[in-house]
């Protein structure tokens, strides 16, 4: 059991790795491509600003596991297939604001397979099982975009399609925006 878990340690929350920047790159850019926010990467490099040069070495900081992103696009994929790319960053945003906020449990799996006091899962594909699907090249590059621009988005932590949703409550709550079929409010 104890080499179980040194297995995964290196892909845990906090794990960091370094990335040497390149002509044309920017922090959006790097953060991108690494699954962080700018916000992240300017505090754990101690920038002043958004200028970096090319030769820099910058610390990756790691705030969601592999596991974890794939996990995100597993669920962005069932929850948003056939919406457009902006939606697909907007659900993967939800969840990330959910993981942020003190009503939600503060772990990615944990807020995907929540369950209310009724027993139902929070998210219809971990119901239906369409959440085992194989997440396609838009819904993973959406988890990597949300986790760019953590925090900056409406704060939304709901989304529904008014067309197919059956629950009234969900229909109370502020819209933020209005994505493809989606609506997302907090």
């Amino acid at each position: 059991m104890l080499a179980i878990a040194l297995i995964f340690i290196p892909t845990q929350v906090g794990a960091t790795s370094t990335h040497t920047v390149t002509s044309g790159q920017s922090l959006w850019k790097i953060a991108n491509q690494h699954g962080v926010s700018v916000t992240n990467l300017i505090e754990a490099n101690q920038l002043t600003g958004t200028v970096i040069f090319p030769g820099q070495r910058l610390t990756i900081p790691s705030t969601i596991s592999a596991a974890d992103q794939a996990l995100m696009a597993q669920l962005v994929h069932a929850e948003a297939k056939g919406e457009p790319y902006a939606g697909k960053v907007a659900v993967a945003t939800v969840v990330l604001n959910r993981v942020d906020h003190p009503e939600f449990p503060n772990t990615v799996r944990n807020v995907i397979y929540e369950r209310s006091a009724g027993g139902h899962y929070a998210f219809t594909p971990v119901q239906n099982g369409a959440i085992n699907q194989t997440p396609d090249a838009d819904s993973i590059a959406a988890v990597k975009e949300a986790l760019a621009f953590r925090g900056q988005g409406q704060g939304s932590i709901y989304f529904y399609n008014p067309r197919i949703a059956t629950n009234e409550w969900i229909r109370t709550r502020e819209v933020t925006i209005v994505i493809g079929n989606h609506r997302f409010a907090k």
